[in-house]
């Protein structure tokens, strides 16, 4: 894009932005002087509700900049993210924020299989990802290495989320935060004893039940919580049920000696996932959905011939049985900050995350290289008659990871200096096997089970890996209102990858004979990182980083972008000897403001500005000709370093506060992202230097406008995206879309009385207008193809909820 289309299209949004601004004002003098009047006739607030999840009258606050970094480093905190939806995803809520585009099939961000998140150009696995300090590893699809944070800890206990756009704390245990970390952190048990009871009902026979009882404290020092969740909700496309049961528990010790902290997840959940549309010219048939058949069995045998093939008018776009994902999580931590002396601190925190998953598809046998894939291992046999007799097969992916880790981190004071070492050491055995059942034809399955007996079992993978990460920082107070910062850290990887079960000769696409075995071991010692901070005055500070990070190599077998998912030996041999890591150097800067003002109904402003350059090298990418059987069969011919990217973005953020009666909240972000280089696929050189990343907008806009008048808050959100290039030669692309939901909360005094407390509802509605289009795009190829996942339509819910 040129200097003039980018000044006109600035100009074009200031167009829309000024009115709203002026619209907004207006608003806000009236709900303002309305709120006033509230404020005269009712009682005060008691200081539990202001503590509430989503309580009405709440001070407003949308986003809380955290003032103390030397690099843009935003924070939601649990209110806001619980009004946007009560049992929101963390990651999700982020999508409010500067330069996040978000989007997933189901309102609360759950469903992983079609989730798509980038920020400032660069794709969720090349972020970081932590709870409470313990890593998340880096959210990949039929994750290796680690959970997503809605399995890893249930919403309603999330106490904030801090979202480091442009380069994390050195002390982040994250393998692949090449362009940032979201840090989740869990909320404290309370101090008071309390049961709180939540339940959502809504659009699609949605019901989700959170109950969470506090011990208040206890003993010397004692605090506690136990709390259970239930989540279901039909897909919106389709007949089956989305959802499943999560329980947390967490202990805090306090005393003089330090703060002891235990914590428990354990998450059951089981998501029936609809198929992505294939967009192509030569697809004759696009639909904008592309649901399963599941329960109707009767169908799947009608829609197949009596050979098993599908109908040839559909294409790529044939309809399966039913997919699903199950996963079935254990995470923990025990963790102590030692007070040292009175100006040292010594934490150490061990963890344990153990996952067994299955990712399960019901589909035809007939498509996408099956039928040469199941004549390896049943030659000369009638196919259908093998599998049940249905003309479907079943395939799964089958997960687990064990993994256990250690952090710990010295923080002393002296003098003038802050002053920190810290070390991260995992090990995690992860496995990944594919296998194939019957589908029987007298007794076909559904997305709740799990499949056993196998008739092929056609790879197993299992990888041994060993993270080492060491960091040291000292913050310097040059003076009382400049801070100097200044760090190193060292990320060191040590993997071994083996199949206990090789495919048979055939059963890998491209000839392979076998998947390839052994160690490769990445050692980044020196990743600096250098900063400083200045208190311009009490209200305004800037803010200057540069930071290097690094993504290691991905550590999974038998598909994605992984040195052990390529089709040969050679091929492993040459990529472990010649590829690079990629890596990104980080230049950030920006203003922070806050401001308490007295112009009229305006009462304050607090806001961001943040300008970033990133020089991203060696980057990473699996070359197939063939990515739709590569996808289902596995085997990749290449994976290989292609070049650079260099991204250049702006975001801009700030809240303008009328009064405690209205608030409006705006965040415009331009970001592009470009291909340095051309690549060559082993036929021909592949035209993207110059290109943007394809499915990352240049564009975005979200707003939050918030009201209270009385005992009764209404928040609108709007969310702008803007157009995104689908393939890598940016041949084609998707259309920009602009969605908003609408948030009403209240309280309930008439059920509150001796047992019941703090009663109060909320209402909240997805999609409010009702829009269609393309919400997320899947992006694979160089050109000439691309998938989507579409809009889901709007929909309503109701939550009560109550302290007792």
């Amino acid at each position: 894009m040129n200097k003039k289309s980018v000044a006109v299209r600035s100009v074009c949004f200031l167009a829309l932005g000024l009115p709203m601004l002026a619209m907004a004002a207006n608003v806000a003098a009236a709900v303002a002087a309305m709120a006033d009047v509230a404020e005269v006739a009712a009682p005060a607030a008691a200081a539990a509700d202001a503590a509430t999840v989503g309580a009405a009258g709440a001070p407003i606050a949308t986003v809380e900049v955290a003032s103390r970094k030397t690099r843009s480093s935003v924070e939601m905190s649990k209110s806001d993210m619980q009004k946007i939806l009560p049992g929101i995803n963390p990651l999700k809520a982020l999508q409010t924020l500067p330069g996040v585009s978000f989007q997933t099939a189901d309102p609360w961000g759950n469903n992983e299989q079609n989730q798509s998140l980038f920020i400032h150009g660069f794709s969720g696995p090349q972020l970081g990802y932590t709870l409470d300090g313990v890593p998340l590893g880096d959210q990949q699809y039929g994750n290796y290495n680690g959970l997503s944070p809605q399995r890893a800890i249930t919403s309603e206990n999330v106490g904030s989320v801090i979202l480091s756009s442009g380069a994390g704390d050195l002390a982040t245990a994250s393998t692949s935060n090449l362009g940032g970390t979201i840090e989740t952190f869990s909320s404290d048990p309370g101090q008071a004893r309390n049961l709180a009871v939540q339940q959502t009902v809504g659009s699609h026979t949605t019901s989700r039940t959170f109950v969470r009882y506090d011990t208040g404290a206890f003993g010397d020092g004692s605090s506690a919580y136990l709390s259970a969740l239930h989540h279901e909700q039909k897909a919106w496309d389709f007949d089956a049920r989305q959802g499943g049961d999560q329980f947390n528990a967490k202990y805090v010790n306090q005393s003089n000696l330090g703060k002891l902290t235990l914590f428990l997840n354990y998450s059951d959940k089981i998501e029936p996932n609809e198929d992505s549309t294939v967009r192509s010219a030569s697809e004759k048939y696009q639909p904008y959905t592309r649901p399963f058949m599941y329960p109707n069995f009767q169908q799947a045998l009608n829609y197949l011939s009596a050979t098993g093939a599908t109908p040839a008018a559909d294409g790529n776009n044939y309809r399966n049985y039913y997919g699903d994902a199950q996963r079935t999580d254990y995470l923990t931590y025990a963790k102590f900050d030692l007070n040292v002396s009175d100006n040292t601190t010594w934490s150490n925190q061990v963890y344990y995350h153990n996952d067994d998953g299955v990712g399960v598809v019901a589909g035809p046998i007939g498509v996408a290289g099956l039928p040469g894939l199941f004549s390896v291992y049943f030659p000369g046999q009638d196919l259908k008659q093998v599998f049940g007799g249905s003309g479907y097969a079943t395939r799964t992916t089958e997960y687990k990871i064990n993994r256990a880790g250690w952090l710990s981190t010295v923080r002393s004071e002296i003098g003038d200096h802050k002053l920190q070492a810290g070390l991260w050491f995992e090990h995690n055995r992860s496995q990944a096997y594919r296998r194939w059942y019957a589908f029987d034809v007298n007794n076909p399955s559904s997305p709740y089970d799990r499949p056993s007996n196998p008739l092929i079992t056609q790879y197993g993978s299992e990888i041994d890996n060993k993270v080492v990460q060491l960091h040291v920082q000292d913050e310097w107070r040059v003076r009382d209102d400049i801070a100097l910062q200044a760090g190193v850290k060292s990320s060191l990887q040590f993997a071994d990858g083996q199949f206990p079960v090789q495919p048979k000769l055939g059963a890998i696409a491209n000839g392979s004979t076998a998947l390839p075995v052994g160690k490769i071991d990445t050692k980044k010692w020196l990743l600096p990182q250098v900063g400083a901070r200045w208190d311009i005055t009490p209200h305004d500070q800037l803010f200057v980083n540069v930071q290097k990070n690094m993504r290691q190599f991905v550590t999974y077998g038998g598909g994605g972008a992984s040195p052990w998912s390529l089709a040969s030996q050679p091929a492993f041999d040459l990529f472990r000897d010649t590829a690079k890591p990629e890596t990104s150097i980080t230049y950030e800067t920006g203003l922070r403001t806050s401001h308490t003002l007295n112009w009229g109904a305006l009462s304050a402003f607090d806001g961001q500005v943040n300008l970033y350059h990133v020089d991203f090298k060696n980057r990473l990418l699996t070359i197939s000709p063939t990515p739709v059987i590569t996808s289902i069969i596995g085997g990749n011919p290449v994976l290989a370093n292609v070049g650079s990217v260099k991204t250049d973005g702006v975001d801009l953020s700030g809240t303008l506060h009328f009064g405690r009666g209205f608030s409006f909240y705006n965040a415009l972000s331009y970001n592009r992202a470009e291909y340095q280089d051309n690549y060559n696929n082993g036929a021909a050189v592949v035209q993207t230097a110059g290109k943007n990343i394809p499915g990352s907008p240049e564009w975005m806009n979200k707003f939050v406008a918030t009201a209270t008048v009385a005992d009764t808050e209404f928040q609108l959100i709007g969310d702008y995206v803007g157009k995104r290039y689908a393939t890598y030669t940016n041949d084609l692309s998707v259309n920009s879309y602009f969605l908003m939901s609408l948030g009403i909360s209240g309280k309930l005094p008439f059920l509150n009385g001796s047992w019941i407390r703090n009663a109060r509802y909320r209402v909240n509605i997805s999609n409010l207008a009702d829009k269609k289009g393309d919400l997320n795009v899947v992006v694979g190829a160089a050109s000439g193809t691309y998938n989507t996942f579409p809009i889901a339509p709007r929909q309503g819910f109701l939550t009560l909820m109550a302290d007792f």
